[in-house]
């Protein structure tokens, strides 16, 4: 079956991967403000990674003021305030980090009629920062776990992206570095899924997320346009 449609994940497939001590140093420039351990703050954010990218928590205030309290904390609006935009600015920096390939193969895709879709595993950040990215205006549509209220590999958020950018599953292919279960979630859901196996994809972690991925994989996102042949 020809493919019609393009989905891609987005953090360490459009952006560059980010390494942890990346997160660990922007998670301690957020703690300073509120007065709580750096280590403590770490885990309080790790922690609640799964209510986070279910968007089970709210807007960054609520975020932030629920872990805060966690931590046995209870910071003024003023600190409260500083902090999040300690982490709105570091997170804006790192979801902007687009791979150089990225806009231009988007660009392509969009000037020939493909529809391309984002399926993101992420937090509000993302759907904060969305209007003002470069590639906004090339995708058709986005499926945001933060917003959607399910985490990958929920077979739903593929559904979901396909009846989005208006092509059946089957017609579909996915392009995601194998974090989330999201490959075998994509070809669970009928869509063609392919790794993307860049030569930044270790996040400093020593992990590849999925090692016996027995599936196709790309070492470049250019290399999805010949795929389509185009």
């Amino acid at each position: 079956m020809a493919t019609r449609a393009v989905i891609f994940d987005y953090f360490g497939t459009l952006t560059t991967s980010t390494p942890a001590v990346v997160w660990n140093e922007l998670a301690t420039l957020s703690a300073a403000p509120l007065g709580i351990p750096a280590a403590r703050w770490q885990q309080a954010l790790r922690e609640s990674w799964p209510e986070r990218a279910a968007g089970r928590l709210g807007g960054l205030p609520e975020t932030f003021r629920e872990l805060a309290r966690r931590c046995g904390a209870d910071p003024s609006p003023e600190a409260l305030a500083e902090a999040i935009e300690i982490r709105r600015t570091g997170q804006r920096k790192l979801i902007r980090s687009l791979r150089p390939e990225a806009e231009p193969t988007l660009r392509v895709l969009h000037a020939r009629g493909i529809p391309v879709g984002v399926l993101s595993e992420s937090t509000v950040e993302l759907a904060e920062a969305w209007p003002s990215l470069p590639i906004a205006s090339l995708v058709t549509a986005r499926v945001l776990s933060c917003e959607e209220g399910r985490r990958k590999p929920d077979l739903e958020l593929f559904r979901t992206a396909a009846r989005r950018v208006g092509v059946p599953p089957g017609e579909c292919l996915y392009v995601g570095d194998g974090g989330d279960g999201e490959l075998p979630g994509a070809a669970a859901a009928g869509m063609s899924a392919y790794l993307l196996h860049a030569a930044d994809r270790d996040d400093g972690k020593g992990l590849d997320r999925e090692k016996d991925w027995p599936g196709p994989a790309l070492s470049s996102l250019a290399e999805v346009l010949p795929l389509l042949g185009l």
